[in-house]
């Protein structure tokens, strides 16, 4: 059985985490899986992705039955080797939806707790349930979290929060989350919630769209402002007067929806 499942309809990709009986929780195998899913979609023709789990839980961690296997192995070969351009395999897991060029949404319930916490950082945006719990379970294990969460967590929230959450492990609720910045909004249907902002997402200019996240992305990561500023206008060249912003000027004076089909 697939631990991950992948299905695009009208330009969106639909990504579920598929282990139930274990609340989705990640080991290598999946782990990889993962990583796939998202290497599967970077030459897709989708507009957004919707991330979410199967059965009780978002992701509640990894697989407590992989420790033991990960700690009889060489440590140094199993998180130090590259294998995914500055990442590790683990390190992947979140950070290959950064990379995904089209906004990603993570709809969370249940559990979402170390490597599912990390997961969902990965994600563009992030809807929640009411009854969702969020925690840096890492250090419950004598670990540190290691899954990309320090590489995300700093720009969404601030440095004693994240001390707070790595240092206890402690859960916390869904509207604490949202309150520190963790959280993009809660939804009592965070699927639905989240579909429905990708329907949306996907209506607007696919080059746009993408132009968008690559500006955000580079803004993100410590760059000069002179650098971002000359991004900026680059990218808004790249779109004024092509195909898709004539498409959206048209659609908008017709009042009527746009159609990107055929048209790059």
């Amino acid at each position: 059985m697939s631990r991950v499942i992948v299905e695009i309809e009208d330009h969106i990709a639909k990504v579920t985490l598929n282990r139930p009986d274990k609340m989705n929780a990640v080991d290598p195998a999946m782990a990889e899986e993962i990583v796939e899913a998202g290497q599967s979609l970077m030459g897709a023709d989708i507009r957004a992705v919707v991330m979410s789990g199967e059965g009780k839980s978002f992701c509640a961690g990894l697989d407590v039955m992989s420790f033991a296997q990960l700690a009889a192995g060489d440590p140094e070969a199993l998180v130090m080797p590259r294998t995914h351009g500055n990442s590790n395999l683990f390190q992947e897991v979140a950070m290959i939806w950064r990379r995904l060029p089209v906004p990603v949404i993570a709809a969370l319930h249940g559990a979402v707790y170390g490597a599912g916490f990390q997961l969902a950082l990965g994600a563009d945006i992030r809807i929640a349930n009411q009854d969702a719990k969020l925690a840096i379970m890492e250090m419950k294990w004598g670990l540190i979290p290691d899954m990309g969460g320090m590489a995300l967590l700093p720009q969404l929230t601030r440095s004693d929060v994240v001390r707070r959450m790595t240092y206890s492990a402690a859960p916390i609720t869904a509207e604490r989350a949202a309150a520190w910045g963790l959280v993009t909004e809660l939804a009592e249907g965070p699927h639905g919630a989240a579909m429905a902002l990708a329907t949306e997402i996907a209506g607007k200019s696919p080059s746009a769209i993408r132009a968008a996240k690559r500006l955000i992305g580079l803004a993100e990561s410590g760059v000069d402002q002179d650098t971002v500023l000359l991004a900026e206008s680059r990218e808004q060249a790249g779109l004024i007067g092509k195909p898709h912003q004539m498409e959206v000027i048209s659609a908008n004076m017709s009042g009527r929806k746009p159609d990107f089909s055929g048209k790059a």
